[in-house]
């Protein structure tokens, strides 16, 4: 594996988000300088409060969008410094990008490009941060990273499915075009501490429902099922991906299925409540199924999650209590 140079600055956009956040904790912890670029619009400072702001860690607030963003970026660190450029910069819970779809098609489209431009001024690593969403309403299952998805490309959540499946492609084609030495992470349904109360994403509802006392909300039937992978698992799995020499898509999430049904069963267990449950309708184009199949990073990376779900729940309560 060709590892990235100890020291180094490694730059972070999006880095103040919930993902973000605990991979510029990781990079910080493995000795690297950081470079956290957020435009604040779903991330938090208060998720980097408690790193070492203003000694290894700096953080730019800006917009990759922007072009005055990705100049600031040449006042904050030298270019011959970075060793690696990491796109995390979306909305990525339903809610967010659907109140922003313009903006979440710029920062996948026009952000994406100036980011692997920056990249490639700095001579340094591109790793983009994809989704399992690039799958859409899967009819394979589960889903390998050679499966193409089942993507609706004018429904509602397809400001977000699409903004994805183009930033593969712009990396595709300057990994062909231009030398640009890239890694693409397919990341499947991520939580643990740092989630946004407010943010829309099923753990966050019910845990945050269940700790007040209230009804769980499951939409539709709660037969559909989904892979969730604790946050510290995700992250290092990231970071192997990214200090290795493994090129084109890799899926990174945990590989036991649930229903949303059995998600709920499970928290109430957790936090000890006595379980209610208020059913809405299925939001459109909402996956029916959705499970990694990580045969690539187990045997590439030598990578599978470690925590259950039960533990990573009781892990995100004690963090919100």
């Amino acid at each position: 594996m060709t590892a990235l140079a100890r020291g180094s600055v490694v730059v972070v956009a999006g880095g103040a988000g919930f993902v973000g956040s605990h991979l510029c904790e990781r990079l910080l912890a493995d000795g690297y300088r950081v470079v956290a670029v957020d435009n604040l619009s779903t991330g938090s400072t208060d998720n980097l409060a408690h790193l070492p702001v203003g000694e290894r860690l700096t953080v730019v607030d800006g917009d990759i969008v922007s072009t005055e963003t990705m100049a600031r970026l040449n006042d904050v660190v030298d270019r011959n410094d970075v060793s690696a450029v990491l796109n995390f910069a979306s909305p990525a819970s339903p809610p967010a990008y659907l109140a922003r779809p313009l903006e979440t098609l710029a920062v996948g489209s026009t952000g994406t490009w100036s980011l692997i431009n920056y990249a490639l001024s700095c001579n340094a690593r591109f790793l983009m941060a994809s989704t399992s969403e690039v799958y859409g309403d899967p009819l394979e299952h589960p889903q390998s990273e050679d499966y193409w998805g089942n993507v609706n490309p004018i429904g509602e959540r397809s400001v977000y499915d699409e903004a994805k499946r183009f930033s593969e492609a712009l990396v595709a084609a300057h990994e062909r075009s231009a030398g640009l030495d890239a890694r693409i992470v397919r990341i499947f349904n991520t939580y643990g501490p740092r989630m946004q109360p407010d943010d829309g994403r099923v753990v966050t509802n019910m845990v945050h429902q269940a700790l007040a006392g209230q009804p769980l909300t499951i939409y539709g039937d709660g037969s559909q099922t989904r892979s969730f992978c604790y946050v510290s698992d995700e992250v290092d799995g990231i970071v192997r991906l990214l200090q290795s020499d493994v090129r084109g898509p890799v899926n990174i999430g945990n590989p036991h299925e649930f229903t949303i049904r059995e998600l709920a069963d499970v928290i109430s267990d957790v936090i000890d409540v006595e379980l209610s449950i208020s059913y809405l309708p299925l939001p459109s184009d909402d996956p029916k199924v959705r499970r990694p199949d990580i045969g690539r990073a187990n045997e590439l990376l030598g990578w599978e999650p470690q925590v259950q779900l039960a533990d990573g729940i009781r892990l995100m309560v004690e963090s919100l209590r």
